[in-house]
């Protein structure tokens, strides 16, 4: 029993917004756990395959098909294929999404409309497309990437945290709707990470830097590779009777209220 309780090796797991990042770290996590990993971006096929060829190096199965997940025909279409030229999709992770530093006073509507769509509203399409075959076959996991933001508010955020605040809800619901089918829909709340993205703020002296090591009771930055375990739980058979759970990745940021300035 134990053996089989966190075995993913021959899943078949779309991950959306999987070609770097957090996406990469999770979809690698699973790929080296031996399930086959469908990648995917939107900005250039080459972003694609230069992604691909890093999997394929690491000894993980992967493919690629680049598509809008805000776009109801491209995924559907996508969705379609992938089934049909690799096989039925097991595991999902909406992992792609977006995010613009800008408060909400000066924020254009537009762009809070399409903040809300890529980071809420597209998991909604994507998971409506996928969770179709799921339920026929009986079974399925599929995993939305909240945020530190789904709990916290924080200046010039506010779009994306409205987004990542519905997108739990949004997985609760799911949860609800579909759980009776064994499927099971849970979330996973990344704290900071350690990325490209963040390289440039991530040293000594720098406010933010600063802010994030005392803020957090590791007292550190987490290592993209932190996510695996928890993409990995989710996706296995270990977490069969976990439904509509938020799993915070975060160093215990949340447990806490912060630290005093005058404690070590």
């Amino acid at each position: 029993m134990s053996s089989t309780l966190f075995d993913v090796k021959g899943k078949i797991a779309l991950v959306t917004g999987s070609t770097h990042g957090l996406g990469m770290a999770m979809a690698k996590g699973l790929g080296l756990a031996g399930a086959t990993i469908i990648v995917n971006g939107n900005s250039s096929q080459d972003k694609i395959d230069d992604a691909l060829a890093l999997y394929r190096k690491a000894g993980i199965r992967a493919f690629g098909y680049k598509f809008d997940v805000s776009n109801e025909m491209e995924v559907n279409q996508a969705v379609e294929q992938i089934e049909n030229e690799v096989g039925p999709i097991e595991i999902l992770i909406n992992n792609a999404g977006i995010i613009q530093r800008t408060p909400l006073i000066d924020m254009e509507v537009n762009d809070f409309r399409r903040i809300v769509d890529i980071d809420l509203v597209s998991p909604f399409i994507v998971s409506k497309a996928v969770v179709k075959g799921m339920i026929k076959r009986g079974k399925g996991k599929v995993i939305n990437i909240c945020s530190m933001m789904s709990e916290l508010g924080r200046n010039s955020v506010g779009a994306y945290a409205a987004a990542k605040g519905g997108l739990v809800m949004l997985t609760k619901n799911m949860s609800t709707e579909w759980a009776k089918h064994n499927i099971q829909v849970n979330g996973i709340g990344p704290g900071y990470f350690a990325t490209s993205q963040t390289a440039p703020i991530r040293v000594d002296g720098h406010p933010f830097n600063d802010f994030i090591i005392s803020r957090t009771p590791a007292a550190k930055w987490g290592d993209p590779d932190d996510l695996a375990g928890a993409a990995i739980f989710l996706s296995a058979p270990a977490s069969d009777f976990v439904n509509g759970h938020i799993l915070y990745v975060d160093g215990g940021i949340l447990a806490t209220i912060g630290k005093p300035s005058n404690e070590n």
